[in-house]
């Protein structure tokens, strides 16, 4: 059977409530029986202690006994369950109880022995005696003799006691469970009514709808942490699904354009409008390698971006990789009129080679691209408290604020005119950010529109790396 959420939080309070309480009930009515035991046993030694104290009273200094007074206290003690037999130091019967009212003692055992078999269904227990000697000025003048239905036994009024008491018990447990059905009623459905909210949200976002609704807070942390994660799993499929679009978009402007130049130039060749000639095959081609360099980009990003990447890490020095880097780029940045600057001490490093060459040739690139004559790009490395620390900064037209969160994803050029001068397929610096997560590290970056652009990458130590340093 399929239950709803509310429907399982009560059916769980009720378990709980109804355990609780039974449990408890049932300990408090064994902890009570117990002590009622306990009161029961000594009120009788103590009753017993009494009667002595009174018979001694009773006995006179020339060894005489009052027997009214006597009779008086054994038919007391008689109506309270208590059969008493009194001698003196000659064994002489001073007043005995089955002599005096035989009949009515028999019953009272009988009624006792009823009354504990209807507390206690296998309850054994017979008629007790208890001998204790009577003492008038430090000197024994004589015994008595209590006999009781034992161990211990339940008048009428005691019965009467605990069944009012078991019944109060009852009662309570009856309101206490009704008091948790409520109280489990409302908690499940303070609970579930939220749940059931993002439960709405995420069917609405599974059909494409990724506006949510603000939820209100809730002293539940968890459910708050829920409500959190629902809304911002909703802003990311909603960036990624506008990403998405946006990659397609992009894709294909990017095949739009030398496929409509291959189609134009083979018509016109087919047409015999234009002659076919070096020159013009040779244009074909070129955008045919257009073509072939953004599908090369696209597997490349695929591999990097792939759970299997394999890195294939040595030691190297990164001081020599960037000195080396400047030298591969250092036609280029004449060319532009830009000046690459590597400041750096020897820094022993244990990383893929040649993925993290890849990473300094792509923003090394971007950097020559986007600075104009007469501005700097500046390498430098250096050990931090994170790890090691790597960073291209540039004096180029930076990037605008609207445009830093989206860098890094697949085709998105912060040049909206998509200017082949100033763009390449805009992958390189998705490829950078995988490769450097490849490596377990962080890529950020710092930049200001026409104050230049600085990328920081920190790659975390590990054991290798921490015997190099």
């Amino acid at each position: 059977m399929i239950l709803s959420l509310r429907s399982r939080l009560s059916l769980s309070y009720i378990l709980v409530a109804l355990t609780g309480v039974t449990l408890i009930g049932v300990l408090a009515n064994l902890l009570l029986e117990q002590q009622f035991r306990k009161y029961i046993l000594e009120n009788q030694e103590r009753n017993n202690h009494q009667i002595v104290a009174s018979l001694t009273q009773q006995y006179s200094d020339n060894g005489g006994w009052g027997y009214s007074a006597v009779n008086q206290i054994g038919m007391a003690a008689l109506e309270r369950g208590l059969i008493l037999r009194i001698e003196d130091n000659t064994q002489r019967v001073i007043w005995d109880a089955m002599v005096h009212n035989q009949g009515m003692c028999q019953q009272m055992i009988v009624h006792m022995a009823q009354n504990m078999q209807s507390r206690y269904p296998n309850w054994k227990g017979g008629y007790t005696e208890r001998k204790y000697d009577v003492v008038y000025n430090f000197k024994k003048v004589g015994n008595v003799q209590v006999g009781y239905y034992g161990p211990f036994y339940f008048t009428d009024n005691d019965l009467a006691f605990i069944n009012t008491l078991n019944r109060l018990l009852f009662g309570v447990a009856v309101l206490a469970l009704l008091v948790a059905l409520v109280i489990g009623a409302l908690t499940a459905k303070r609970i579930s009514t939220p749940i059931a909210r993002v439960i709405s949200t995420a069917q609405q976002i599974a059909d494409g709808n990724y506006q949510t609704k603000d939820y209100l807070p809730n002293n539940i942390k968890e459910i708050n942490q829920l409500n959190a994660a629902i809304t911002d799993l909703a802003k990311d499929l909603k960036k990624q699904e506008s990403l998405r679009k946006q990659l397609t978009a992009d894709v294909a402007h990017e095949l739009r354009t030398p496929l409509a130049t291959l189609q134009s130039h083979l018509e016109a060749m087919i047409d015999g409008i234009w002659e076919m000639d070096r020159e013009r095959l040779k244009g074909c081609h070129e955008e045919i390698l257009r073509i072939s360099r953004l599908v090369k980009d696209l597997e490349k990003l695929t591999k990097f971006e792939s759970d299997q990447l394999i890195l294939h890490p040595i030691e190297f020095d990164l001081m020599e990789l960037f000195q080396q880097l400047q030298v591969n780029f250092e036609t280029e940045a004449r060319n532009k009129g830009v000046q690459l600057i590597v400041d750096s001490g020897p820094l022993p490093i244990w990383a893929d080679k040649d993925k993290i060459s890849q990473v300094l040739i792509n923003l090394i690139a971007n950097s020559i691209k986007f600075t104009p004559s007469g501005g700097y790009i500046h390498l430098k490395a250096e050990t931090a408290d994170a790890g090691i620390m790597f960073s291209v900064k540039d004096s180029g037209c930076g990037i605008a604020s609207e445009d830093r969160p989206y860098i890094f994803e697949r085709f998105y050029r912060a040049d909206k005119s998509r200017n082949r001068m100033t763009g390449g397929s805009g992958i390189g610096l998705t490829i950078v950010k995988a490769i450097v997560e490849a490596h377990g590290g962080t890529i950020d970056v710092q930049s200001e529109s026409g104050k230049g652009t600085e990328f920081v990458i920190t790659l975390p130590f590990n054991n290798k790396t921490e015997r190099l340093g």
